[in-house]
């Protein structure tokens, strides 16, 4: 089971990080990931694949004021 912000995303499953993101309208410049603890960074987004186990939580960027 993959878990991508508390919900369960078994389609997700070997898919690249940045072909999910792209696929579920997120912008991958203005997004954090965490990947099963850790801080994914920005230039491994399209060789991170996602995988049975893994949870995910992906935090946008919102500016205002």
């Amino acid at each position: 089971m993959l878990t991508i912000n508390g919900q369960t995303a078994d389609d997700a499953m070997g898919k690249t990080l940045a072909d999910y993101l792209t696929a579920h309208g997120f912008e991958p410049t203005r997004v954090a990931v965490e990947r099963n603890g850790d801080i994914v960074p920005k230039a491994q987004y399209g060789q991170t694949i996602l995988q049975d186990g893994d949870t995910v939580e992906i935090v946008r960027f919102v500016g205002g004021g």
